[in-house]
């Protein structure tokens, strides 16, 4: 696991030999901007035009694996972060074809793969990772992403022209004029969804590129989109004569391969199915004892007791630590730092904590991550596929005329169990199933948004509507399945956008690798195209995952049902009246232009009275404080375009 970062500039049309090199301080700037990446080395390459710089996390291959790679004879020029988990069979093969292989890396199968089957090559590896490749000889320079979206990579183009990439916002952050403006859409986008989704970021100009996605670059012409090389699997297939037994074998599988590593491994164990299954399939495949890492948290969220009984029952290392609310209400104006852009999940926090603590012991970490999204287990699922029920046998015209105003009629009741909610409730049965679904994922709602905001920022942001994301996604899709519809807009937006940021960005910031053997993308292809009886029946989810590791697991960790990160800041938020104003109605937010005052200060006034729960979009408003503030202290050094690269 590893950062990467570059600078290229195109030629024209005319020989790159008369390019300027790049500066070698603003290179090296970029690079140790992403360090915590790679705390165990670095490494540089320069040409005309170009230049690459690496941090490494060394994992396999310690002695051999520096980046940049480089083909025999010094044409093709490889950064590639994250793992390839099949490159044994891949090296098998290209050697057949002829290659010779310098080293055991996985890197290096890339570079061999490349030469033989171009873009195609991407289709063959198996793992997580973000790569640059520049072959001198084809004028082509190559970005790619891995299917799920686990290793991150942005990218843009600078004041002068230059083409910039790299791991994090923060790799682009010393290239001059490059983090100046805001993107107002991406804004909003945050305050709804609690995440800048891709291919957008908080800053105007700079893209992420999208998971399953490549970009080509040919030196002299114009910039090309990124295009698509993987997508789910739509189709639904017949059920095997045993599923769960058939998945059982799949993930032995998948797991024996993603413990491949020539440094201390272990894994997150919160207690939940996903994780406790994970360490359980993982424990059988280890001869020695696997490290186990959990964090708790005081009251009916603590994850403790469910996480001893499975390391107790495979005799793992355990280690364990305790976060509180307060931590989480501190740690928000830190998640720019971390994230280089805002992010509110309140996981995060924890994730942080957790990664802190299995960075003691272990470099990788193998984790849970994925099993809702590819078997059905997130609890919206279930409402979604009720109110795809109603809709189904209520006219359009009925819910929008009756549900809707009795919707509007239904008092606001937050702190009521979701059966008492009849006000969210009929307000999503009111809508058509895209804005239905919409409603239950955004954080802050669109009617309490956008009262938020300046009528400077709602005039910036001409009619930008952050639901058309979801809209045209489940337009696009030709399931007539309400399980399917859901899991494939997450597949495209919360698990690139939120699950996969949080791991990566707090991991890394410890010098982490986490392993995610649930996105394996055949064992995802796999799980999409099983019927969705065997997903979910009811409010139960990931049936036939409950079945496959019912062997292996305690009955008390199979009957917990879906827990999820469900702590509460109400409380907390109210003991922090001061800070709170302090910091929202500060010089920060107020200079920043964005926000309407007395909205925010109305906003907090309800909270601490106990009239509404505004803790979700306080949240946020914290976050994005803590952006503002990081923006106004960050040096906003001059760059010469003159020096030249370390070798």
């Amino acid at each position: 696991m590893c950062g990467l970062a570059g600078i290229f500039r195109s030629a024209g049309g005319v020989s790159r030999v008369g390019l300027p090199p790049v500066p070698a301080g603003l290179l090296r700037r970029m690079t140790d901007a992403i360090a915590h990446r790679g705390p165990d080395g670095e490494g540089f390459h320069s040409e005309p035009g170009l230049g690459f710089g690496f941090r490494r996390l060394a994992i396999i291959d310690l002695s051999g694996g520096d980046q940049p790679m480089f083909s025999e004879d010094g044409s093709v020029v490889l950064l590639c972060n994250g793992e390839i988990y099949n490159f044994r069979a891949l090296r098998e093969e290209l050697a057949a074809l002829g290659h010779v292989f310098a080293t055991r890396c996985d890197t290096e199968t890339v570079i061999h793969a490349w030469e033989s089957w171009g873009t195609g090559c991407l289709e063959r590896l198996r793992g997580m990772y973000a790569l640059a490749l520049w072959d001198r000889q084809q004028g082509r320079l190559l970005l790619a992403r891995d299917r799920l979206g686990e290793k991150p990579l942005y990218y843009a183009t600078a004041p002068d022209g230059s083409f910039v990439f790299g791991s994090e916002i923060t790799a682009l952050a010393p290239v001059p004029g490059m983090l100046d403006r805001l993107d107002p859409a991406s804004v909003e986008d945050f305050f709804a969804y609690g995440y800048v989704p891709e291919p957008g970021s908080i800053f105007a100009g700079v893209r992420k590129l999208p998971a399953g996605h490549f970009l080509l670059i040919e030196d002299g012409r114009p910039m090309p989109e990124p295009v698509r090389y993987w997508a789910p699997p739509t189709a639904t297939a017949p059920a095997e004569a045993d599923a769960a037994a058939a998945l059982r074998a799949r993930l032995y599988e998948v797991i024996e391969r993603q413990l491949v590593a020539d440094v201390p491994l272990g894994a997150f164990l919160s207690g939940g199915i996903d994780s406790s299954s994970v360490v359980a399939l993982a424990a059988t495949r280890r001869a020695a004892p696997l490290d186990t890492f959990t964090i708790g948290f005081p009251g009916a969220e603590d994850e403790r007791a469910p996480a001893s009984l499975v390391a107790a029952r495979y005799r793992t290392a355990h280690h364990t630590a305790l976060s509180r609310p307060a931590d989480i209400i501190a740690a928000a104006a830190d998640q720019a730092a971390i994230f280089g852009e805002p992010f509110g999940d309140l996981s995060s926090v924890p994730t942080h904590a957790v990664s802190a603590l299995a960075r003691k012991h272990v470099t990788v970490a193998l984790s849970g991550d994925g099993g809702d999204e590819v078997f059905g287990g997130y609890r919206r699922y279930h409402w979604h596929c009720l109110g795809e029920a109603v809709r189904r046998h209520v006219p359009s015209s009925l819910r929008r005329h009756v549900l809707g105003p009795l919707a509007r009629a239904y008092p606001k009741l937050d702190f009521a169990p979701r059966w008492l909610r009849a006000k969210t409730t009929l307000t999503e049965l009111g809508l058509d199933s895209a804005l239905g679904y919409y409603r239950m994922v955004t954080k802050a709602r669109d009617e309490s948004r956008r009262t938020l905001f300046s009528a400077a920022t709602r005039a910036a942001l001409d009619g930008h509507d952050p639901a058309a994301r979801i809209v045209a996604l489940m337009a696009a899709c030709d399931e007539a399945d309400p399980l399917a519809q859901a899991q494939l807009v997450d597949l495209a937006t919360y698990l690139p956008g939120d699950i996969l940021v949080k791991v990566d960005r707090t991991s890394m910031a410890n010098g982490l690798e986490v392993r995610a053997p649930f996105l394996d993308h055949d064992l995802v292809a796999w799980g999409l195209a099983l019927p969705a009886s065997l997903k979910r029946s009811g409010l139960e989810g990931k049936r036939v995952l409950k079945e496959a590791v019912r062997p292996l697991l305690p009955p008390e960790i199979l009957g917990r049902g879906k827990q999820g990160f469900s702590v509460s800041l109400a409380a907390a938020l109210r003991r922090e009246e001061a800070g709170l104003k302090s910091r929202l109605l500060g010089p920060a937010m107020l200079e920043s232009g964005l926000f309407a005052h007395p909205a925010l200060a109305r906003m907090i006034e309800e909270h601490m009275s106990g009239q509404l729960d505004h803790s979700q979009p306080l949240w946020l408003l914290l976050v994005f404080e803590g952006f503002l503030a990081g923006r106004a202290g960050a040096p906003q050094a001059p760059e010469r375009m003159a020096e030249a690269v370390p070798a």
